[in-house]
């Protein structure tokens, strides 16, 4: 067998062989931003549906999806 054979069948080492951490973080390096993005998103709807609710229930029910459907086909 010639050594170009030989040569082309060897793998070379590569990260995928490696097992474990490649690079540990700390918890000082550690930055949860997705984390908190994803938490202020859920608290923007948690508000957005808060707000949507108080003029159902008090003030007139003025901005509804069902009364807006109603004046649009003349029922109410």
């Amino acid at each position: 067998m010639s050594s170009a054979t030989e040569q082309s069948t060897e793998r070379p080492d590569t990260a995928a062989d490696v097992d474990g951490p490649i690079k540990e973080i700390g918890h000082d390096e550690y930055d949860p931003i997705g984390t908190l993005v994803l938490i202020g998103l859920y608290f923007l709807i948690l508000v957005a549906l808060w707000f949507f609710m108080y003029f159902v229930e008090f003030v007139g029910n003025d901005p509804t999806v069902v009364s807006s459907i109603l004046m649009g086909v003349g029922l109410v």
